[in-house]
């Protein structure tokens, strides 16, 4: 499935000098502005989500922080912009939250900038669907508990790592060109019991389908665990991960380089499966994103 990228207004808000901490105003002339914007321009729970910042003078380096996440900023000489990936978790309340940023100017003092942004609570779809899988699944034995504590174990140590280095490059693009079977947000029930939100994104792929780097990393994981089966994690850097699930077969091993659009597995029906399909996650810093959203940013 392709996906239509919308021309994408911007929230702009303008900063003046008297508004910096760490800086006196009389540094700078009256009239030097900083723009900070964000993409989409409605913010909603569950929504990756790229920042610019325009500054005034020239820096060194910026960084900021983002709902108690670290972040680190790129230049990009073409729209000379500061900018970043980021996200809200499934978890956030509406309301109003503060992206701060720490500039390190050119020859002068460390210098900060804040700027609220308006978090509305995102409509996903509220269908429950019933799913039938293996007892293995909803009813594990002990041996096979042992099994997922090991697959816990192996995740927790794996998918908390933030690589400091920006390896993506450019927008994330669909890994199969495929339907969509299920959506970021929905209820799942399996075997009659509740589930939580479905944290990714399905494609309707038959067993053997290729699948694609959505962008450019380091493959982290290329395992099979329990629930995931077939399981292939790429670190795109800064925190931003994708994950493939319920492969048939890899084509990558852990420690490779990849490039965006490069076939990285064969879908399945691996792990906790109602059949087969290509199952994508996208984690940023320990949170799961909306995959579509992210791939409906434009990037630079």
């Amino acid at each position: 499935m392709k996906f239509r990228t919308h021309s994408v207004a911007v929230i702009a808000t303008t900063v003046f000098a008297c508004c910096w901490t760490l800086l006196p105003c009389s540094a700078l002339p009256a009239s030097a502005t900083w723009s900070i914007r964000a993409q989409p321009t409605r913010l909603v729970n569950g929504a990756p989500v790229l920042f610019q910042v325009k500054s005034p003078i020239r820096l060194e380096s910026l960084t900021g922080t983002w709902l108690g996440h670290e972040l680190t900023f790129s230049y990009d000489a073409s729209t000379k912009s500061w900018f970043t990936i980021a996200g809200i978790s499934i978890e956030t309340a509406p309301g109003t939250y503060t992206l701060e940023v720490t500039a390190e100017p050119v020859g002068t003092k460390t210098l900060k900038v804040t700027h609220p942004f308006a978090v509305a609570r995102a409509q996903y779809p509220q269908i429950k669907v019933e799913l039938t899988v293996e007892k293995k699944f909803t009813e594990p034995t002990p041996e096979q508990q042992a099994q997922i504590a090991e697959s816990v174990k192996i995740k927790q140590e794996y998918l908390s790592r933030v690589t400091p280095t920006r390896e993506w490059d450019g927008n994330f693009t669909a890994p199969a060109d495929a339907t969509i079977s299920d959506v970021f947000g929905s209820q799942r029930i399996f075997n009659g019991k509740a589930q939580s939100p479905h944290q990714g994104l399905d494609f309707r792929v038959s067993t053997g389908t290729p699948v694609a780097a959505m962008n450019s990393g380091t493959v982290l994981l290329a395992r099979v665990l329990y629930y995931e089966g077939g399981f292939v994690v790429i670190d795109h850097g800064q925190g931003f991960l994708t994950l493939y699930l319920h492969l048939s077969e890899f084509k990558v091993k852990e420690g490779d380089e990849v490039k965006r659009g490069q076939i990285i597995a064969l879908s399945g029906g691996t792990g906790r499966a109602t059949g087969p399909h290509l199952h994508v996650a996208v984690r940023w810093q320990g949170t799961y994103l909306d995959p579509a959203g992210l791939m409906k940013l434009s990037l630079p």
